[in-house]
């Protein structure tokens, strides 16, 4: 009867492999959190800043008309910052989604040509296998990389739509905000 014998090599191998993902994965993520940790000290700093300028520039006041007109200036930057932070943390998810689907697309590929490069010596060995057999088995995987890569561009596309949607309430907040501080 033959078998089919794994190596130390190739358990050391796959080990490896399995290792070098996970602190890749782990690696952006970290990256992420260090990114949007940085973006909330920047807005944190920057709100405590502007809160101590309102408060100093409304102390200042003459009289109630400059204390109005003072509170309606005060909210035109803070929605910009707001856009801002929240564009911030959108690109960060998006790099993060993009080096974390990298790491999948590879990891997918590696393990086809492992269960492909195992398919063929396991029917090599087994008496009576066909290549219309190993053939067969080629094809669902061929398929199932097709529905995967199919996957992927949908995901891509959504992105992109979400992406131009974020882009579009940016500027309709923008717009919206200009409008409100013409009016006031």
């Amino acid at each position: 009867m033959n078998t089919i014998n794994v190596t130390p090599e190739q358990v050391r191998a796959a080990t490896k492999a399995n290792l070098d993902a996970i602190i890749e994965i782990a690696t952006a993520q970290f990256s992420a959190v260090e990114k949007i940790a940085n973006l909330q000290a920047v807005a944190i700093k920057s709100a405590f800043e502007d809160t101590i300028a309102n408060a100093r520039a409304l102390a200042a006041a003459n009289d109630v008309q400059e204390y109005v007109k003072l509170q309606g200036s005060f909210a035109q930057p803070a929605y910009e910052k707001a856009i801002a932070y929240s564009k911030g943390v959108y690109e960060v998810a998006t790099q993060t989604n993009t080096e974390l689907a990298k790491v999948a697309e590879r990891r997918v590929a590696e393990w086809n040509e492992g269960v492909v490069s195992f398919l063929d010596k396991a029917l090599k060995n087994i008496p009576g296998a066909s290549d219309a057999v190993v053939g067969a088995v080629k094809q669902a995987i061929a398929a199932s990389n097709s529905a995967y890569e199919n996957l992927t561009k949908a995901t891509k596309q959504a992105t992109e739509m979400a992406e131009a949607n974020v882009a579009a309430a940016t500027e309709s907040v923008k717009g919206f905000v200009a409008k409100t501080r013409k009016a006031a």
